[in-house]
């Protein structure tokens, strides 16, 4: 069975996140999306695990259901079933090698009382009521080393493995490799998440990286950004299937953002307004024009680093993937209008109410019968985005970059994308 699963969130109770990151209001907007399991996010936070332990019960495949689903509002098009799978992120941060190292790692487990031996454990290193995503002054291979112990059938993957201040190749804090981080225990390490400012043809340009899956999830923080990146399996849908699927089988490809709208794609300094290439950036010994001060190395010149292929290699069985832009930002485009205005939310509910789900939309529906529902100009848009045809101004040092489809084009540097269309 194919469906889609977006695996790292947070709850309400993280720092800088929406009230509405309810289990209610994550379900909700899962099942607009066209997500069938979703990560709960925060399973270390005592007052979240309480509330999940409240408003949903188990199913009979390692994974959660909501107990008052039927009183969500949704349209008719978009009902159904979707899964929560407990999943916590916790960023560690410690001396290794002579460096201050901050490593974020998402955490996967079957069920409740392996979630509460987990955040016991952890309890007698750091503060877990402090925040959903908590910091602990723990390496990263010793948090691993607890969920084996804890949770044997759990798992760990490098959180936004890219990420310049917060993950395993980071460049303000990172290692080169996934050993260097978990040493003798790098054998239970399967995958990484590529994170929002790279895709997969950046990553498989690293050989060492062939022996790991690469998973996308949106890290989402409100409901509107759940499922801007995703992952398809084609498996049961079960705790069991998808920890394997994410070993090695089952993993049909992956839901992406154009990895230049990512925040940290590009090199720059906010504080100036200066975004470089990598190339550039080097020219400059990686200090600001304006300024003169130290700028933050982005994504791609991480990539460019560490790699020891060419841009555009791609493996044979590199899963496809699909590079897209949420349907909100589509409409608002169409429209001239921001995300959050009125009547950006009317289309989008009338699209989903009438077509079906956003990934429906996005991926699976011809344009022409977007069309014929009277929505001619955004068929035109999902068809430009479906072929690539896109303008991105790269984002850089926090700041998150600017797509569009209708805009003056900006060539696109060929990332080799392989597309599902």
């Amino acid at each position: 069975m194919r469906f889609i699963a977006d695996l790292h969130i947070h709850s309400r109770y993280s720092r800088a996140t929406s009230k509405d990151m309810s289990p209610e209001g994550i379900w909700r907007a899962a099942r607009q999306k066209g997500i069938s399991v979703i990560g709960t996010g925060d399973f270390t936070h005592p007052g979240w695990i309480a509330e999940l332990r409240e408003k949903t019960e188990p199913a009979d495949n390692g994974l959660f259901r909501l107990k008052e689903a039927g009183h969500v509002a949704l349209p008719a098009s978009c009902r159904g079933e979707t899964f929560f799978l407990l999943s916590a992120e916790i960023s560690c941060i410690y001396r290794k090698n002579g460096r201050t190292r901050k490593v974020h790692c998402l955490l996967f487990v079957p069920g409740l009382p392996e979630a509460e031996r987990v955040a016991s454990a952890l309890s007698k290193i750091g503060n877990l009521s402090s925040d959903g995503r908590p910091i602990l002054g723990l390496d990263a291979k010793d948090l691993l080393s607890i969920l084996l112990d804890t949770s044997p059938s759990g798992m760990l993957v490098p959180a936004h493995a890219w990420t310049p201040h917060f993950s395993v190749f980071g460049a303000a804090s990172g290692f080169d490799s996934i050993e260097e981080c978990f040493e003798d225990l790098t054998s239970h390490i399967h995958a990484i998440e590529t994170g929002l400012s790279s895709d997969p043809p950046m990553n498989r340009r690293l050989s060492r990286l062939d022996p790991f899956r690469l998973i996308s999830n949106s890290d989402a923080h409100s409901p509107s950004k759940i499922g801007r990146e995703a992952n398809i399996f084609d498996t049961e849908i079960s705790f069991p299937a998808i920890m394997q699927s994410i070993k090695g089988t089952g993993l049909a490809g992956t839901i992406e953002f154009f990895p230049e709208e990512g925040k940290y794609h590009y090199d720059g300094h906010r504080a100036c307004d200066i975004c470089l290439p990598p190339e550039e950036t080097i020219t400059r010994n990686g200090l600001c024009p304006v300024c003169g001060k130290k700028m933050t190395i982005g994504v791609m010149h991480r990539v460019e680093e560490l790699a020891d292929r060419p841009e555009g290699f791609m493996p044979d069985d590199m899963p496809p993937f699909h590079s897209l832009i949420p349907l909100v930002e589509i409409i608002a485009e169409t429209r001239k209008a921001g995300v959050n205005t009125k009547a950006v939310k009317k289309d989008y509910l009338a699209l989903i109410d009438t077509l079906g789900s956003e990934f429906a939309i996005l991926i699976d529906l011809p344009a022409d019968e977007i069309a014929r529902a009277g929505f001619p100009v955004v068929a035109e848009a999902i068809g430009r985005m479906r072929a690539g045809d896109v303008s991105v101004s790269p984002g850089y040092d926090g700041e998150y970059g600017k797509i569009s489809l209708f805009g003056p084009k900006k060539e696109r540097p060929a990332k080799g994308q392989r597309l599902l269309f």
